[in-house]
């Protein structure tokens, strides 16, 4: 039986807050999917700033009310420039494109409050791209009882099915987004989607911690390839105080960034600060593989890392070091079977988008915590 393929435009700007990850695709919302193209988009100077500074201002929800007017209008800012970029992004694509999955930027996510605020007016961009828009798809799932992320396990396993089939990769296929926060997708079996065969969880900080301590002290905003944190010596004693003064007691709740701080190397150089954050960062990602790695039952399992973090070699080769003991776990980057890894997550809602529109569950109980498989995603025709 034929299955309508739909055309969407995935739009995802992660924690960094460096710019905008554009792609399309061409799916059925469920077994077919076809990558057209990738994009990138970086932000203009003066908005990267405004969005910084004033995630900076926002660390509870009594800020949102206070900081309600700046949001309001850099909600159309924002949107703005994403409907800039999808004109130009769009223009090389003959074909009628049928929606635009739509994240926003994350300014606020509590999930035990209740309470994510991602930036984007997703009624303004259907008005000025005159195209259906797909957005703020993490409110449902948390009225449902649920932590509002990770929403891209939906898709990674989609990707388990095509790396199961193409490349002969076997179950559990695990993937590991390390973005500002890391998260990781087991794909259990190749089972029917109403199965609920895979699970997911956020596992502790990505790039976000590393990203911090650059900024603050130096003119970089990332470090580049881990070049610097290679660069530098970890402090053992610091690294081992970080440690027991931090512990994730339980993977069921979702993460913000500011979950998360570097006053532990306070005092510290630029490079050796950087190697005693990221060697934190490694170790608490490594727990989150163990952890899954308990669930796989120890056997043997490919952990496929997509995600700015798996281009930090340092961060990386940290990792792999930590879990060097486990020799069912396997770390590759998912570049190595033909999947760009920067754009994952921008393919993902051009999934979710698609999936949102035909009513289709983005969320699970054992991906988001929710009560029941739900679909998410607000759909919007303004024009």
């Amino acid at each position: 039986m034929k299955t309508n393929l739909y055309t969407a435009i995935g739009l995802m700007s992660g924690t960094s807050m460096d710019g905008i990850d554009v792609s399309l695709i061409k799916s059925d919302g469920v077994n077919e999917y076809v990558k057209i193209s990738d994009d990138y988009y970086k932000f203009e100077e003066k908005l990267y700033q405004k969005l910084v500074n004033l995630r900076n201002l926002i660390n509870n929800k009594e800020d949102l009310y206070e900081y309600s007017e700046d949001l309001n209008k850099i909600d159309q800012e924002l949107t703005i420039f994403h409907s800039k970029i999808i004109d130009d992004f769009s223009q090389k694509y003959k074909g009628k494109i049928d929606l635009i999955g739509f994240h926003g930027q994350t300014i606020f996510h509590n999930s035990n409050l209740g309470i994510t605020r991602q930036l984007g007016d997703g009624k303004l961009l259907s008005q000025l791209t005159k195209k259906n828009v797909v957005y703020d798809f993490r409110q449902e799932d948390m009225a449902n009882g649920g932590q509002g992320a990770p929403l891209t396990p939906i898709f990674h396993n989609l990707l388990s099915k095509i790396l199961n089939k193409q490349n002969k990769i076997l179950y559990p296929i695990c993937f590991l987004n390390i973005g500002g926060i890391s998260n990781i997708t087991i794909a259990l079996e190749d089972r029917k989607i109403s199965n609920n065969k895979f699970r997911a969880f956020d596992i502790g900080p990505g790039n976000c911690l590393i990203d911090q301590w650059i900024i603050k002290n130096s003119k970089n905003k990332f470090d580049e390839n881990g070049l610097i944190g290679k660069s530098g010596k970890i402090d053992q004693l610091i690294l081992n105080q970080a440690i027991d003064n931090f512990e994730i007691n339980s993977y069921n709740n979702s993460l913000d960034i500011k979950d998360f701080d570097i006053s532990f190397a306070k005092g510290l150089s630029l490079e050796n600060g950087c190697a005693t954050i990221t060697s934190f960062t490694a170790y608490l990602i490594s727990k989150g593989i163990e952890h899954a790695n308990d669930l796989n039952k120890n056997i043997q399992t490919k952990y496929l890392v997509c995600g700015g973090g798996r281009k930090n070699n340092f961060l990386i080769g940290l990792i792999k070091k930590n879990l060097k003991t486990f020799k069912n776990i396997s770390i590759e980057i998912i570049d190595e079977y033909d999947f760009d890894g920067d754009y994952i997550e921008s393919q993902a809602f051009g999934y979710l988008a698609i999936r949102s529109f035909l009513k289709l569950p983005i969320s699970f109980p054992l991906t988001t915590g929710c009560k029941t498989p739900i679909t998410g995603g607000k759909i919007v025709k303004n024009f």
